[in-house]
């Protein structure tokens, strides 16, 4: 999935604790958008067509040995090819006090070099993992990201329906608010969701009637949390007579947020349910359902019947056409 995303060079420094070597300009003014990183090794030996000048470049024991190899002139052409090529910066780990022909060509070349004390494999994973959070594709999605037993559960519905003042009451029974109103959505991974909230309405809650609260300076720090993974959306609606809702609960319905398939529940509100332990039980079974165990499962076993899920029935429609 592509994204327009991008990290300035000052938020890197930041992040990995870097030592600035040469900086030709404002760290500001430099942007990263590639979550890989870049540690020459064929480069080192001239080949280039598949340079990406978007990664950071990381320089080692192994490239800082085999450049030892090179005289300075030798030195100084192979790394004012590569430095020709505009990567964004430059970090030495472990260290290495750069050579002269690097900050040369760095000079030459306006790349920004950047030292650490780090083990260069250390260093690599912290940017990776930086990066991912940092570049991945996001979505803001109307609703409120709770972490509830440590399960993180996304609640959407029509505006009014209930969401805050749930929120208020799990919040009062001890789990942890992330996001009201608007829910800033990131995929960090093929698998993994991860919600925040906007910094400006960070830790606010609207409620109708009362206003706006801050709900880390009334309940206390322990009742916010930054970010959240997002294991379950809940969706609330009002009570429809004419609908029939899942009264059973062994198949999952899904629903799909940045190309990720998340467990939905749809959970009625009429006068006298009491939402938040709704909530709290919907939690734990969906934790239960990721361990293995479904309920509805083992009573249908111990009653000897035979449920034949959505999923079976669809597998064998298609195996007959």
């Amino acid at each position: 999935m592509e994204n327009n995303f991008s990290v300035t060079l000052t938020n890197v420094i930041k992040e990995l604790q870097l030592d600035t070597a040469y900086m030709p300009g404002n760290p500001d003014d430099i942007l990263i958008s590639s979550r890989d990183i870049l540690r020459p090794g064929l480069e080192l030996t001239g080949f280039l067509d598949y340079f990406d000048n978007s990664r950071l470049l990381l320089l080692g024991n192994t490239e800082n040995a085999y450049l030892n190899k090179f005289s300075s002139e030798q030195r100084l052409h192979v790394i004012d090819r590569i430095f020709a090529l505009k990567p964004p910066a430059v970090i030495v780990t472990r260290n290495i006090v750069p050579y002269n022909e690097l900050m040369a060509a760095a000079e030459n070349h306006k790349i920004p070099i950047l030292r650490t004390a780090d083990a260069t494999s250390e260093v690599s994973a912290a940017i990776v993992s930086y990066m991912n959070v940092e570049l991945a594709p996001r979505i803001t999605r109307h609703g409120v990201l709770v972490e509830v037993y440590g399960e993180g559960l996304l609640i959407v519905g029509d505006s009014g329906v209930g969401k805050s003042e749930t929120a208020i009451e799990l919040i009062k029974r001890g789990h942890r608010l992330i996001a009201d109103d608007a829910v800033e959505i990131r995929r960090v991974s093929k698998k993994s969701l991860v919600g925040a909230a906007p910094r400006n309405i960070r830790h606010f809650i609207e409620l109708r009637g009362i206003g706006i609260i801050n709900a880390r300076r009334i309940f206390g720090m322990g009742s916010v949390k930054m970010t959240e993974n997002i294991d379950m959306v809940i969706n609330l609606e009002l009570w429809d007579n004419k609908k029939v809702y899942d009264r059973m609960g062994i198949d999952n319905e899904m629903t799909d947020i940045l190309g990720i398939e998340v467990p939905i529940l749809t959970i009625p509100v009429k006068p006298g349910r009491n939402l938040a332990v709704i909530i709290e039980v919907a939690a734990m079974n969906n934790r239960q359902k990721k361990m293995g165990y479904n309920a509805a499962q083992e009573l249908f076993a111990s009653l000897g019947l035979v449920y034949e899920s959505e999923t079976t029935k669809k597998q064998s429609i298609d195996l007959e056409l």
